[in-house]
């Protein structure tokens, strides 16, 4: 079990315990669906292993990436229904594989980016948001288009990241994680009864994707060293 799971400091467990707590209570109070719970849930597993670099996380993203297109389709943000199926699914088969491969004492070896790097993620982040927003404000029933297609081109672009397994993923996330509460504030306004969940597990996605950065940015230093 220690191979699988890795070793879990106070902070991970208080962490996993306190969204997990939070979101059981609000699925009574608010008489929310079994089915956001466990979106939620898988949700928060997938990315605090990702944060440890555990290949677990690809496990319970598989789920999440159903799960969480489904919510996204009922809801009218058609840029994520089509970037969890079309991309995540098939993502997530090529990260575990890639993450598998590349570990060295049962660690994953995590790396940094250079300056040339950094200039074309940002400049792929905003062309793709513009471009995608613009296509997305033709579909009718589109909510938020640039919103959704600015968390949907972020995705993307962080996702290549980690499966190459680049630290500077997690300054995408927290960009991205920050939008995605905003445009599940929106949805929440417009009466969405999935709203408040998917507003704290984004929510508690930015607070992972902070930890996430301080932890890659030491594990790939030790490389470097």
């Amino acid at each position: 079990m220690k191979k699988t799971w890795g070793d879990w400091n106070l902070y991970e467990i208080a962490w996993l315990g306190l969204f997990s707590g939070i979101a059981i209570v609000l699925t009574v109070i608010m008489k929310d669906t079994l089915f956001g719970f466990t979106v939620f849930l898988t949700g928060v597993l997938c990315v605090v292993l990702a944060a440890k670099g555990n290949l677990m996380t690809y496990v319970f993203g598989m789920y999440n990436t159903f799960g969480y297109a489904y919510l996204a389709y009922v809801n009218g943000l058609f840029g994520e229904v089509m970037l969890n199926l079309l991309f995540f699914v098939p993502m997530n088969a090529v990260g575990f594989i890639m993450w598998k491969k590349h570990r060295h004492g049962g660690k994953l070896v995590m790396r940094q980016m250079d300056r040339r790097g950094l200039f074309l993620v940002a400049a792929v982040c905003a062309l793709g948001s513009l471009s995608l927003g613009f296509g997305l404000s033709f579909i009718p029933s589109q909510n938020s288009p640039y919103i959704d297609a600015l968390t949907t081109v972020l995705s993307v672009v962080a996702t290549v990241l980690m499966v190459r397994r680049f630290k500077e993923q997690w300054l995408v996330y927290i960009v991205l994680n920050i939008f995605t509460v905003l445009l599940w504030v929106i949805r929440t306004l417009d009466g969405s009864p999935d709203g408040v969940l998917m507003i704290i597990m984004w929510s508690a996605y930015l607070v992972n994707a902070v930890y996430g950065y301080y932890t890659w940015n030491r594990g790939a230093k030790e490389v470097l060293l």
